[in-house]
């Protein structure tokens, strides 16, 4: 029974520690994206505001197991730019920042893929800068 117990307090404390964290990383979304509000959405969407998983590793894809982080960044097709920009991608900072050069450079069309889940939370926040318009007809 002791060790039933002592187990159920861990747990209790990792699902603490993990709430704590994704709160922390949800902050630094809203802070970071606070003049860009749809990319706080991508980010709900893409990762529900987690870098990393309970165990402390990177977030990565379900579908795409190149996708990381909170922003989900293919690091297959960006990992050498965001290099060369000084930006790791496995560092919460470092994929907040290169989620932004994307977005200045792309708009939201890195995130097309999950635009069923954001690209109706924030439509005045995306004029001129995605492909929705384009495929509404």
């Amino acid at each position: 029974m002791q060790n039933t117990v002592s187990q159920t307090q861990t747990n209790d404390t990792l699902e603490a520690d993990r709430q704590k964290t994704d709160k922390s990383v949800k902050k630094a979304v809203e802070k970071t994206y606070s003049d860009v509000p749809i990319l706080i959405e991508v980010a709900r969407c893409e990762s529900r505001f987690r870098q990393t998983t309970p165990e402390g590793k990177i977030l990565r894809g379900t579908v795409n197991k190149y996708d990381v982080g909170v922003m989900q960044i293919n690091e297959l097709y960006h990992e050498d730019k965001a290099k060369e920009l000084g930006y790791d991608l496995y560092t919460l900072e470092g994929n907040l920042k290169y989620g932004r050069y994307l977005y200045d450079r792309e708009g939201t069309r890195p995130w097309m893929a999950s635009s069923a889940c954001w690209s109706g939370t924030s439509d005045q926040n995306l004029a001129g800068k995605n492909d929705l318009s384009s495929l509404r007809a």
